[in-house]
């Protein structure tokens, strides 16, 4: 393989996986890390990946990907938090299920269960646990988003603040390194905050490249989660704050 095909074998690794670490990239290629962060400088002034600390993110950590594009991103890894979620949650438990990806596979996780009952923004959610008959599931009234099937707006909220329910699964696009829990949609931040509000407790479900997006609106913060499912160990300053609020931490 020379240069030019590694370089863009990089670039998809960083595509699909949403970040990449120059160890993974380096055992990857069979190349020495020097090697691997000179293709990564590379790459970065041409604005082809962006380089973060240790590795390499998609370009841009405030514009978010499509649809699509997130549903492949750190696939395996998602699956391996939706089920260590999916241990959590007991049976007969009310959930709150939010909109994002890796709710959609926690949700597909979750018809190991016997019984429970669902109340979700997501249609794709819905779609899922539709057909097990022993779950309750209510879907949340408001505006359809067609790139993603969320569910969103004022009427969304008003049905939320209707329910108080043992636990709500939510997602993020980014966290910040002061614990704020950072969204691209100010609309469904404000969603995702009736969530918060209105579930005994709450379970965040976030890959690793989530530490390495900059959204801009603010969601909450880590101090207001009872646990955080991700399949690295946070940066250091994370995982002090999630010590002094006494979150949990699943990693998996």
């Amino acid at each position: 393989m020379n240069q030019q095909q590694r370089r863009e074998g990089i670039i998809d690794m960083v595509g699909r996986q949403g970040y990449t670490s120059i160890e993974q990239l380096a055992d990857h290629f069979a190349v020495t890390p020097q090697t691997i962060r000179r293709d990564l400088n590379q790459l970065a002034k041409k604005n082809r990946v962006r380089r973060v600390h240790g590795g390499a993110s998609l370009e841009s950590s405030t514009v978010n990907t499509s649809y699509s594009t997130r549903k492949s991103l750190n696939l395996e890894a998602k699956q391996r938090i939706a089920a260590a979620v999916a241990r959590q949650i007991p049976e007969d438990a009310s959930l709150f299920i939010n909109i994002g990806t890796t709710n959609e596979i926690i949700a597909q996780a979750l018809l190991e269960h016997r019984s429970l009952e669902v109340i979700t923004n997501n249609l794709n959610v819905a779609a899922i646990l539709q057909h097990k008959e022993q779950f309750k599931l209510i879907i949340a009234g408001g505006q359809i988003r067609s790139r993603d099937g969320g569910i969103i707006g004022e009427a969304t909220i008003d049905f939320i603040n209707q329910f108080k329910v043992d636990v709500g699964i939510i997602g993020i696009s980014g966290i910040d390194e002061d614990g704020s829990l950072l969204e691209f949609d100010y609309q469904e931040a404000r969603v995702a905050q009736a969530i918060i509000r209105n579930s005994r407790q709450v379970f965040l479900a976030a890959d690793y490249s989530k530490f390495q997006r900059n959204p801009v609106v603010r969601q909450g913060h880590l101090s207001q989660i009872s646990a955080l499912f991700t399949d690295r160990n946070p940066p250091d300053n994370i995982r002090r704050l999630l010590k002094q609020q006494d979150v949990a931490l699943y990693l998996v």
